[in-house]
């Protein structure tokens, strides 16, 4: 069983009825969740440029997201940090921008970590794989403490 761990984000999505042709997913990159005034502390892979010297002021000066988002459907790539699940399906997972991300310090800022629910179960792949994932943006504060 995967560890639990304490997860704070602004970002989840929430898998919905399969979408309809009509209602075609809008696709985003990770650097087009970030607000256009932060865009220019980013570097041109879409990261935030980190001062490690620095300490924890710099990563706060990123981070906020795009409310004109909230609602939307939409697909986007990423790698798979398990949450819950078995050995056979994941049930909650954290989609992040970059193989690694949240094992290495600093992680990545609230508004590049997805919080994804599936009670259904999806099949557990490769974590060093990307995947896409389609559903329904929610721009909110997840609070998780379990130890």
């Amino acid at each position: 069983m995967w560890k639990k761990i304490l997860a704070s984000c602004l970002l989840m999505i929430s898998f919905t009825a399969p979408v309809m042709a009509s209602d075609e997913p809008l696709k985003l990159d990770w650097i087009d969740l970030v607000p256009e005034a932060e865009r220019k502390m980013f570097d041109s892979m879409g990261m935030p440029a980190t001062d490690h010297s620095g300490g924890a002021a710099m990563q706060s000066k990123v981070g906020n997201v795009r409310p004109e988002l909230n609602g939307s459907t939409v697909k986007i790539p990423g790698f798979v940090i398990p949450l819950e699940g078995d050995a056979n399906t994941v049930t909650e997972f954290l989609l992040v921008p970059y193989f690694g991300a949240c094992i290495h310090v600093p992680p990545p800022p609230p508004n590049q970590i997805i919080y994804v629910k599936f009670p259904k179960g999806a099949p557990v792949q490769e974590l060093w794989d990307v995947i896409y994932v389609v559903g329904k943006l929610k721009t909110e504060t997840i609070r998780r403490h379990e130890y």
